[in-house]
């Protein structure tokens, strides 16, 4: 380890008073990740393929060992960052539990010199070296494209929002956005169900006690659609012939894959996003470039939102993950 580094790594764990950990090789690296806990679905699966990730990827690089922290909170997180920044990382790869309060501590893990990947939720003011996400207004559109096309451009559609926050927006937006290209479509109603399956059921069940024909429901988060599903079971109501996801969870590809009666489509936000995440902090904090680039690694990544139906779904389906 570089001697700069060293020195930085002891100023931080005095100025903590705690001991600092024994430096690794000259040649190794130290890669910190910090997640959320896994409190829904979908955070289960992020914690799940940075597990999965550091795993892979410590096999195929000897020179390389990870850490993993989940955090229950922004706070909790900040305590992480700094456990990590002791342990005397190399590189950061961070998820944020909530931008705001984790941008000081990111910014000073940046600035000190230690590679650093945000992923998912980007910082008021941008402080790292690579930004990756995926495609929240894609994520809306796609949605939008595969239902008017499944519904020949006619009948009556109600949404399962989000959370009042800005992913939620860019998706929603995206997807009315695209509905008004179809004239024929008419959005009965759009309510947040806080991407919660409970939360979400109940928003369903008064909206089939406020509309008496929907043909079709977009639920933005898969979580949220088996909610949503619940409550159309127990409706008895039989007009609904397309329910569509987010998030690509194995549970709904799965319904999709055994030809479902009304799960018909979900489309990807993949909490594999943070193994990407990993993997372009090895590449980073080793100085490589990705496969035939002629660049190191790029700045800024968006991963692409793909629809998923019943003819490619085999391609995403991986029964062992947690999400």
């Amino acid at each position: 380890m570089k001697l700069k580094k060293l020195l930085k790594t002891a100023a931080v764990a005095t100025a903590l008073s705690v001991t600092p950990f024994v430096a690794f090789g000259e040649d190794s690296y130290h890669i910190g990740v910090s997640v959320p806990s896994a409190d829904h679905g979908w955070t289960a699966g992020l914690l799940w393929w940075a597990r999965q990730a550091s795993e892979d990827l410590s096999a195929k690089y000897p020179d390389i060992e990870f850490t993993i922290l989940a955090a229950n909170s922004g706070t909790a997180q900040v305590g992480d960052v700094e456990d990590l920044r002791v342990r005397q990382i190399d590189a950061l790869v961070i998820l944020p539990h909530n931008p705001a309060t984790l941008q000081q501590v990111i910014a000073e893990t940046y600035q000190d010199g230690i590679y650093t990947v945000v992923v998912d939720r980007e910082l008021e003011t941008p402080t790292q070296d690579v930004f990756l996400a995926g495609d929240n207004p894609g994520m809306g559109e796609q949605a939008a494209k595969y239902m008017a096309e499944a519904m020949g451009g006619d009948g009556n559609v109600v949404v399962i929002e989000g959370p009042s926050i800005p992913i939620n927006s860019q998706r929603v937006n995206a997807f009315n956005a695209e509905m008004e290209r179809h004239p024929g479509i008419t959005i009965l109603d759009s309510q947040s169900g806080e991407w919660n399956p409970q939360t979400s059921l109940n928003v369903m069940e008064d909206m089939l006690a406020r509309h008496p024909h929907i043909d079709a429901v977009w639920a933005g988060d898969d979580d949220a659609l088996k909610g949503v599903l619940t409550a159309i079971e127990e409706s008895g109501r039989d007009d609904i012939k397309i329910l569509v996801g987010g998030g690509g969870s194995k549970d709904v590809i799965g319904m999709i894959r055994d030809n479902h009666p009304i799960v018909k489509a979900t489309v990807t936000y993949p909490p594999n996003m943070i193994a990407s995440g990993i993997a372009l902090a090895v590449h980073g904090v080793r100085g490589e470039k990705m496969g035939d680039m002629y660049h190191g690694v790029p700045s800024r990544m968006v991963l692409a939102a793909d629809p998923i139906t019943a003819d490619n779904a085999d391609e995403f389906y991986e029964p062992d993950a947690a999400y």
